[in-house]
């Protein structure tokens, strides 16, 4: 793994660096998450492109670093340590939380003026403006606990080791509330082209939450749905890689092809 020698380097971890790839794909983890759950990503894409996966403050080797459980502020660290990457072309792909983090720093991308991703790949997350009434952030620990084993997202051995899993109820709680506290008013769009992707069994996010992703762009809109729960890219990961690639691949034919 390589990591930025300047201080964005806290927040951009390369798993597979490929220096002269022409595109670079951003991904954005979940609530919990760590940069580490897109090493696979990293290692299908390269060296056709360059994945950065992002590390939140308050988990593996950042722990002891203050929690941001705020997504507006998450999203402005982000977009101040992306500032710090290269003009290459950028996607961004996040996955639950980490859609509405993504979908926050692409508007900070174009509020400052700068290229934004040529698209926004959000997983398992409903619209941004569709909001559920939800409070797993003020559960004790055991019902945090019963919330992530649930969703059936977390690796097995670290389900199995209560003691693993305490040291990380910190970053799940905070993460959860800075996602349960989110508010964004209807009308927010970005002139982004937007991809969601959605599992048709997902209890945090229904076919119907996930289309109207399309209220927030007012570029083009595209919906995958899969077989699967909230985290179906575990299952599905060939086909989610797929769904990349070809992104990537149309934006690979030289003009007048």
């Amino acid at each position: 793994m390589s990591v930025s020698p300047h201080a964005d380097g806290l927040w951009c971890r390369r798993f597979q660096p490929a220096s002269d790839a022409a595109h670079r794909l951003i991904c954005f983890p979940h609530a919990g998450g760590s940069a580490s759950y897109y090493v696979p990503v990293a290692h299908a894409l390269a060296p056709h492109v360059d994945v950065v996966a992002l590390q939140y403050p308050g988990r593996q080797d950042r722990r002891r670093e203050p929690l941001i459980d705020d997504i507006g502020t998450l999203a402005d660290r982000v977009h101040e340590a992306l500032r710090g990457e290269d003009e290459r072309p950028l996607t961004f792909f996040g996955h639950s939380m980490g859609a509405l983090v993504a979908f926050e720093v692409a508007r900070r991308f174009e509020r400052d003026g700068r290229t934004g991703p040529l698209r926004l790949f959000v997983s398992g997350r409903r619209a941004p403006s569709r909001h559920r009434e939800e409070s797993v952030h003020l559960r004790d620990d055991d019902g945090v606990i019963a919330e992530v084993k649930a969703l059936s997202g977390t690796d097995d051995r670290l389900l199995g080791d209560d003691e693993l899993l305490r040291m990380i109820l910190p970053a799940l709680r905070g993460d959860y509330r800075a996602v349960e506290t989110y508010r964004c008013p209807p009308g927010v769009t970005v002139d982004i082209p937007v991809t969601a992707l959605v599992g048709d069994s997902d209890a945090k996010t229904t076919i119907d939450e996930a289309r109207d992703w399309e209220r927030h762009t007012t570029a083009d809109f595209d919906l995958r749905i899969f077989p699967g729960g909230h985290f179906y890219l575990n299952d599905r990961a060939a086909d989610v890689l797929s769904v990349l690639t070809e992104h990537f691949a149309a934006r690979s034919v030289p003009d007048g092809v």
